[in-house]
């Protein structure tokens, strides 16, 4: 299956799912021995740049694109058939990433339209969205949004928190929610910024520990800043190490399970490991991948262009 694949959800050691570009998801019920999948009905020119699964048989898939290439679609029945639950009604609009603190609650994250930020929610497992108020949202900055890497700009986390890594603005921001998504404020992480660069990816250990990755896409060979720490749930953020491989990293994930936590970024200059929390990063892959998720230290995932999956053993 030549096709660019971006976004990996990796339910348990397993099961984990892929969606990519031309309509395209798989997933594996057998720790990645086999895969199989398809190609979502009247989706064919769509790209799945997320995925989300919460079981071998439910899962929610995500396509970026302007005004109506921006859709939400679920499966319940592991991708026998798929049910179309939202279009985006803004011709404009461009969404990027989604995910869900469980099976009914949920979050998606668009490019600002009009100066003001796109994040949509659902309390019924996609069934409805709604669009979070304006006067809950940071301002944009000019040309803020995200960018629509890895599925990996939106994190929730324990206890209603939540991420979204913004990009294309200066300064690169997290935005953190303590309330399921209601109501957001903003950080500047001191990260490469501006047009085509920013913040990619930010994924959370805890209610406290964070990291957020990302770059200037258009510098693919050089090495910038684009690592970015937290220690206080995201109110604040100190530069990182930086990555081994160059360009802008797409996305980033912890470990599970692991003493001391080990995490792992990756983008189309290669993949990293970092032991110490995003201080120092070891090579862990060379080629170029998009997209990443773990279950567990024996069980990951990287995929990318052509089709390429891979899986991710840690020591």
């Amino acid at each position: 299956m030549d096709v660019l694949l971006q976004a990996v959800s990796a339910v348990s050691e397993r099961v984990a799912w892929v969606s990519g570009h031309g309509g395209v998801w798989l997933h594996t019920l057998d720790g990645g021995a086999t895969w199989t999948g398809g190609v979502v009905p009247g989706a064919d020119t769509l790209q799945f740049r997320d995925v989300h699964a919460i079981s071998a048989d439910s899962a929610w898939l995500l396509s970026a694109g302007p005004g109506e290439l921006s859709r939400i679609y679920r499966t319940t029945d592991g991708g026998a058939t798929w049910k179309l639950q939202w279009t985006n009604p803004e011709p404009v609009g461009f969404y990027d990433c989604l995910d869900f603190f469980d099976a009914r609650r949920g979050l998606a994250y668009g490019d600002a339209v009009g100066g003001v930020l796109r994040v949509l929610r659902t309390a019924d497992a996609g069934a409805t969205w709604e669009l979070v108020p304006p006067s809950d949202l940071p301002a944009a900055r000019p040309g803020e949004g995200g960018f629509a890497a890895s599925g990996t700009c939106v994190a929730t986390g324990p206890d209603g928190r939540a991420w979204i890594a913004t990009g294309n603005g200066e300064p690169a921001r997290v935005l953190a929610s303590t309330d399921d998504g209601a109501s957001w404020a903003g950080a500047p992480a001191p990260v490469v910024a501006g047009e085509a660069a920013g913040l990619t990816s930010v994924a959370f250990l805890d209610a406290s520990r964070g990291l957020a990755v990302g770059g200037d896409l258009r510098r693919p060979d050089e090495r910038t800043a684009n690592v970015a720490l937290s220690t206080d749930g995201g109110l604040t953020w100190s530069e990182g190490g930086r990555l081994r491989f160059p360009g802008a990293a797409y996305g980033a994930a912890w470990v599970p399970g692991t003493d001391p936590p080990l995490a792992v970024a990756v983008g189309p200059g290669g993949a990293d490991l970092t032991r110490d929390g995003g201080l120092s990063w070891t090579a862990l892959a060379d080629g170029a991948w998009w997209g990443l998720g773990f279950a567990s230290r024996r069980a990951g995932w990287i995929v990318g262009p052509e089709g390429r999956i891979a899986r991710v053993e840690l020591p």
